[in-house]
């Protein structure tokens, strides 16, 4: 191993439990040892717990599972009158705890009005006569239950109820029993959810959200009460030396209702701000808590919480240094942490332990990769949120995501058998098979892996001199280092495989010439060509992303879509000035790609004053710039240097279907990452 990565292998201890390593897995939605989405009730997740033991296995020092609700979301049976689950729990941790790891349970108190809202829902909620009839199942007024009565985050027309003294002391007392059923299964400590993310205790802490006028509002010690009387009453029942960490947001980075702070953007904080939590950190610790296991972050500015490709890397350990000299507790510090900088930190005494989610996901072995050297086989999280916690959303729209991914977070997007087990697995074929893969970006790589994962014999052609297809452009951008790199581990990767050829500068036309026994056709997508004045005079995206063509000053961006917005962010990145013209209501309206990442490049346009023009579209493209009309028939002129196309993409097969012939990736269908990768080897598992 590394020098440089020492300090992240020191053991350390979270009251009385000591813990192997520095490296924390971190809470993520979907991975509750309890059930994250049970219509039965609770039940514990086989699934996740095959996650977490893998983990366990492969080095990781404390693992801390996504949240357990302290109440069911559906049926609301409590999770300390289900004993069989903690008796499932019990032998559980005697296998964790073979492998040296310790793990704590994060208990949460709720999401308040931070409660993702569906599309189907919301208008369940909205109507008394619906909201009655579905209470036995589904409790929508609890689940939103606040501090105080406001704006839902995911649902503005939406008015959240305020929480009675009598909801906050059954809290208080479910947390209490719930923790010692955790203790009396051998796990070695619980997380309170938290001061954290503008969840319910952080709703209560944070005075913009609290308007409250009894004994948990008004005041400092008021709007810390709930958080405080939680950790007192875990003490009481579990005993003194029982480890309880604090899921803590060092500042609240909110600028308003669903309006965050950028990173560099001068406003002011309307959330906890570094002063309070300077306060806020030894209160709390001074009540109770043994860590804080913190970042930043509010659901009004969550890409600090979940921070997407756009945020600096490390994002949010300056804060979490600076506060760590306010307590005296071990202190965690996560959101887009790199090894390097975080053993360095530590080594310094500036943070406690390096937390880290979705890297996970990624990829399981990433620590055994490091403490072996193999830093380039570890496959890099991408920071996509396509495949774990693609909650979308977008003017006038709830959440957005489809009902089986609430069904199923914590997935992977690169890496499909990530909390899939029983979906996508390596079995080997039961007949070896000559397979030719046509097109070697992502998807025909992704393919040609598999298959050769399975033993078959797998030659894959691309016809440029390059492996990565439409990847490439996509990874271009100064802020998608990762992209470029999971490039790289494929590129790594297909050479570790005897039974895979690569045929560059090989452009097949004629499928028959492969005399191959099954052909897989992954030759993506080409893109669209809008029937409009001028469009010659434009660029299209991929032509600016690979440099094919340059750009002039002002740059004017059609279509707001994904493409266009980061292509935009380059572009002010690089000083120029982006314009954006979109004919929806609101950038980036597609299903699927998390609000964490919208939210960051939505904020960002508006803190810096970049133009984006909505309900608008092109009708003529010029010399000196474009004619465009808004949503009332108004034509107006908008002067540019240059004109991007970013009008979407259209499929572009070489063949049809057959009996031995499949399409996947965007060839199929165009999509994302996530649906080329699961593709392929929703095909390749059948071969």
């Amino acid at each position: 191993m590394d020098a440089k990565y020492e300090a992240l292998f020191t053991p350390w201890k979270v009251g009385n439990v000591e813990i192997k390593n520095r490296i924390v897995m971190c809470p993520m939605g979907g991975t509750s040892l309890f059930g994250w989405f049970e219509l039965t009730g609770c039940g514990f997740d086989k699934e996740a717990a095959k996650l977490f033991l893998e983990r366990a296995n492969n080095n990781v020092g404390l693992i801390i599972p996504g949240i357990a609700p302290l109440r069911d979301t559906f049926w609301g049976k409590w999770l300390w009158q289900n004993p069989k689950m903690f008796d499932e729990l019990k032998v559980f941790m005697e296998e964790i705890h073979k492998t040296g790891a310790k793990l704590f349970i994060q208990l949460t108190a709720g999401m308040g009005r931070s409660w993702a809202i569906t599309e189907l829902v919301g208008p369940l909620h909205k109507n008394k006569f619906t909201r009655a009839l579905v209470k036995p199942i589904l409790d929508t007024s609890h689940e939103l239950a606040s501090p105080s009565a406001q704006p839902a985050r995911w649902a503005p027309d939406i008015i959240v109820p305020e929480m009675t003294k009598e909801q906050i002391h059954e809290i208080i007392e479910a947390f209490a029993k719930t923790a010692k059923l955790c203790k009396d299964a051998g796990v070695d400590g619980v997380e309170v959810h938290a001061v954290h993310e503008g969840y319910l205790l952080d709703q209560f802490a944070i005075e913009f959200f609290n308007k409250r006028t009894d004994e948990y509002g008004g005041s400092f010690e008021n709007r810390y009460r709930f958080a405080v009387e939680v950790v007192k009453a875990i003490k009481e029942s579990c005993g003194e030396d029982f480890p309880v960490s604090l899921r803590y947001s060092v500042e609240s980075k909110l600028k308003g209702f669903a309006q965050g702070i950028v990173p560099g953007e001068d406003a002011k904080e309307m959330g906890r701000d570094m002063a309070e939590s300077e306060k806020a950190a030894k209160y709390l610790q001074d009540a109770g808590y043994d860590m804080l296991n913190a970042d930043n972050g509010t659901y009004d500015s969550w890409y600090w919480a979940h921070p997407p490709m756009y945020m600096p890397q490390n994002c949010n350990l300056e804060d979490v240094a600076h506060i760590k000299q306010f307590v005296d507790i071990p202190v965690v510090c996560a959101g887009r942490m790199e090894p390097d900088v975080a053993a360095e930190a530590i080594a310094a005494g500036k943070i406690d332990g390096m937390g880290v989610a979705r890297q996970f996901l990624a990829d399981p072995e990433w620590i055994t990769k490091l403490i072996e050297d193999r830093i380039e086989d570890i496959r890099p999280c991408i920071c996509c949120h396509s495949g774990c916690f693609n909650f979308s959303s977008s003017k006038g729209h709830y959440n957005t995501q489809d009902l089986t991914d609430t069904m199923g977070l914590a997935r992977c997007a690169i890496n499909a058998e990530t909390m899939q087990s029983k979906k996508h697995y390596i079995k080997p074929a039961k007949k070896v098979k000559n397979v030719a893969v046509i097109g070697g970006g992502i998807g025909g790589m992704e393919a040609a892996l598999v298959l050769a994962k399975r033993g078959h014999k797998v030659t894959l052609y691309e016809k440029s001199h390059e492996l990565g297809g439409v990847f490439i452009a996509a990874a271009a951008p100064s802020f998608k280092e990762k992209d470029r790199d999971l490039i790289a581990w494929y590129k790594r990767e297909l050479t570790k495989y005897p039974s895979i050829t690569v045929k560059l500068g090989a452009e097949i036309t004629d499928i028959s010439e492969t005399k191959a026994d099954e052909i897989i056709i992954a030759t993506g997508a080409v893109a669209n060509r809008i029937p409009v004045p001028g469009i010659d005079l434009g660029i299209q995206a991929i032509d600016y992303l690979r440099g094919r063509k340059e750009v002039g000053q002002k740059v004017v961006i059609i279509g707001g879509g994904l493409t266009g917005c980061e292509i935009a962010y380059e572009l002010y990145l690089q000083g120029k000035e982006p314009v954006i013209v979109e004919m929806q209501d609101d950038l980036i309206t597609t299903k699927g790609v998390c609000l964490a990442n919208t939210s960051y490049l939505r904020d960002f346009f508006n803190a810096n004053k970049v133009p984006v023009h909505l309900e608008t579209k092109l009708c003529q493209v010029k010399e000196n710039g474009v004619e465009v009309a808004d949503k009332n028939g108004m034509h107006y002129h908008i002067a540019a240097d240059s004109v991007i196309l970013c009008t979407g993409y259209k499929s572009a097969p070489i063949a049809e279907k057959a009996k031995h012939v499949h399409i996947i990736g965007d060839a199929n269908k165009v999509g994302n990452l996530r649906s080329v990768i699961w593709g392929a080897w929703d095909v390749c598992m059948k071969l």
